[in-house]
This record gives C-alpha cells, sequence and structure tokens, in this order.
C-alpha cells in the first residue's frame, strides 16, 4: 500500500489511513474518507476501489454457527465459517478454492482443486465477516484484554486457515493476508490468535517460522507412516519424521508453547488403543496439544465416525500419559459448515499430484 500510495505521489501516511478505512472502518466508499485530502480522493476515485466477493448463500446453523458461500469467478466458490463462542469469535477461512492434497477423509478435498486464491481473496473474507457481522448484535464480543483496548467493538477475534485448500501451497498469498491480519493499521490480531493449519508441507513450516509466525496447527491423523500415506497422501512426500522435526524447529518461533495436532477419528481406521500408544511415542518429549475430532461423513469416504465411547477411551489414554487431549466439539454441522465438510461449487482442473509437486519450487 505504502508503494501504491508513493505511485500516486502521495506521502507514505497515507497508506495507513487507508489501511484503517478499509480494514478497521469497513468503508469501501472513497469520498467518504474524510481525513484524505480532496485532490487525494479524487486520484483515488479513478484509480482505485475497494471490490468484495459476491456472496451466493448465507446460512445460519442452529448453533449460531454461520456459513457463507462466496463466488470466486469461472464458476469456482470458497466458503467460511464464523464460529460464536462466549469468549471469541473465530473465523475459518479459506486460501484455496478446492484443495490438492485429496486427504480421505474431507469431502473438500475430493471435489479437486481450482486455483489458488489471491491474497485480496484471502483477506476479503475477513473482511467482509467483520464488517457484516458488526451489524449483527448478537455477534459483537467486546474484548477485554488491554492488547484489545483500540478494537473493543471487532466481532472477529480469533482466524483459522482451517477452510478450503492447503495454505502452505499458495504460500505467498497466505503469507501477505497474515501480515495484514496482524497489521495494528489493519485488523490488529495477536500471533496468538491466528493459525494456519498445514497437512505438512514441511519446507513452508521452516519458512513460516522466519517470516511470520503465528500459531501452528497440523492435520496429523494417523501415528504411523504407512496409515499416514494412505489417510494424508502429502506424507509420501513429507514423512512423519521430518514433519515432527519440522515442527520442533517451529516451536521456538511459535507465540504459544506448542503445536496443535489434529487427529480426526475414523471408526476402526485409527481409534484403536495401539494407535493412540503409538501417538505417545511419536509425540514424546514434544510440546504439543491432540485435538480429536469426530469426523463428518460424507458417502464417497467409505469411512465412518468413531463411537462416543471409542473418542472417549483413545482421550483417557493419552491423558494417562500427561498428553494434553481434547475432544473438539462438532460446530454447524446441519449446514456442512463442521470440519472437513467444505466444499463449494469447485472445478477440478488441476492435477492434484503436479500441483504439490510445485512446492519444492517455492522453497
Amino acid at each position: 500500500m505504502a508503494a501504491y500510495v508513493a505511485g500516486l505521489q502521495e506521502k507514505p501516511f497515507r497508506a495507513q489511513q487507508l489501511l484503517q478505512w478499509v480494514h478497521q472502518r469497513g468503508i469501501t466508499d472513497i469520498a467518504q474518507m474524510s481525513d484524505l485530502a480532496k485532490t487525494f480522493r479524487r486520484v483515488l476515485a479513478d484509480h482505485a476501489g475497494v471490490i468484495t466477493l459476491p456472496v451466493i448463500q448465507d446460512q445460519k446453523a442452529s448453533d449460531g454457527t454461520r456459513k457463507w458461500l462466496l463466488d470466486v469467478g469461472a464458476g469456482n466458490a470458497i466458503e467460511m465459517v464464523y464460529i460464536p463462542e462466549d469468549d471469541r469469535g473465530t473465523l475459518c477461512i479459506s486460501s484455496q478454492a478446492g484443495c490438492a492434497v485429496n486427504c480421505r477423509f474431507c469431502s473438500t478435498g475430493h471435489q479437486g482443486f481450482a486455483r489458488n486464491l489471491t491474497s485480496g481473496e484471502i483477506i476479503s473474507q475477513l473482511w467482509f465477516a467483520e464488517h457484516h457481522l458488526r451489524n449483527d448484535p448478537t455477534a459483537v464480543r467486546r474484548l477485554d484484554t488491554e492488547a484489545d483496548a483500540e478494537h473493543v467493538n471487532r466481532v472477529i477475534s480469533n482466524v483459522v486457515f482451517m477452510g478450503m485448500g492447503e495454505p502452505f501451497l499458495n504460500y505467498d498469498a497466505v503469507l501477505t493476508a497474515l501480515r495484514l491480519m496482524l497489521d495494528d493499521h489493519a485488523y490488529g490480531l495477536s500471533r496468538r490468535r491466528v493459525t494456519v493449519s498445514t497437512s505438512g508441507v514441511v519446507p513452508m513450516i521452516d519458512r513460516l517460522a522466519q517470516d511470520c509466525p503465528v500459531a501452528l496447527a497440523v492435520s496429523l491423523h494417523a501415528p504411523n507412516d504407512a496409515l499416514r500415506n494412505d489417510l494424508v497422501p502429502l506424507n509420501l512426500k513429507y514423512p512423519l519424521k521430518e514433519l515432527i522435526a519440522a515442527c520442533d524447529r517451529y516451536l521456538p518461533f511459535a507465540p504459544r508453547d506448542f503445536i496443535t495436532f489434529e487427529y480426526c477419528m475414523l471408526d476402526g481406521v485409527n481409534d484403536q488403543d495401539g494407535h493412540a500408544q503409538e501417538l505417545i511415542q511419536l509425540l514424546r518429549g514434544l510440546k504439543c496439544k491432540l485435538n480429536l475430532i469426530p469426523f463428518n461423513p460424507f458417502p464417497e469416504s467409505g469411512l465412518k465416525r468413531s463411537s462416543p465411547e471409542r473418542v472417549k477411551r483413545f482421550a483417557a489414554i493419552l491423558q494417562d500419559a500427561q498428553m494434553v487431549a481434547t475432544v473438539r466439539k462438532t460446530r454447524g454441522d446441519d449446514i456442512a459448515a463442521a470440519c472437513g465438510q467444505l466444499a463449494g461449487d469447485v472445478i477440478d482442473r488441476t492435477s492434484r499430484v503436479k500441483w504439490v509437486d510445485k512446492v519444492d519450487k517455492q522453497v
């Protein structure tokens, strides 16, 4: 933005003003940006505009969860989900239209991959949800911590890259969006409140540690390579030994003192006592938290959800070994907004395997 306003022969502080008008106040009409000089506003009106993604569908679940389907052109759509809780409002956003990783238990992957989102399309999700929900009095969360003093009316307190796509296969655009989320002139979110979830793109874990360390979540889902190769095909490229080592390297830079591992509970596949014991050995010595996720079935997967009793038993084994393990509460499943259910209107134009291979060229 500073480079853009410099190209219009304006001083750098104008960039900060523009960020505040657009991202903090949600203003799209340049004429309303009252502290900008009239001449600058006329120049902006001739050369720039604030454009948002069209909303195709807006659904609200019985538990208050909200899901939007957004049009990204050429017959492609993305989904994002807002999850309200007593002490926070979490927005789950997408980084790609579709997904190239094709995990067995994820309906998004079964829909195929269309394209990467631009940084503007990524941040537009947060912009829309934040300013749209400010007009909904039931959604507002007043945050009382000192760090949030400048954002007391903010609705979105947490952002998670757990929607459609693998964020690290769209690294540059995600990085730009992350920096905007953290910028005090834009959204001013804490690094602890922004989470990037990855299926295990090892080189990009190391890059994020240097570029913009935020909270890290890893889609694990299996305690050994043989099983993970079947559930998460990316494991063939970056096996568990490399993945766990990368997580260990990330910890000194992480804003939290642990890595979150997501583990989708699949009946008879990865939920047995022996699998829990293997997890204990795999993660021994690594500061981490295990988030056990009830599977949300869809016909093409051929998989079933673990019973509540089995999940409870699995969690107990981990907890008895002094591991932090929680069971994620399913939210928004009545509008297909729960974990692994986001699909949208995706066209599969790109080979998943070839796209994943491109990551080496980004390092």
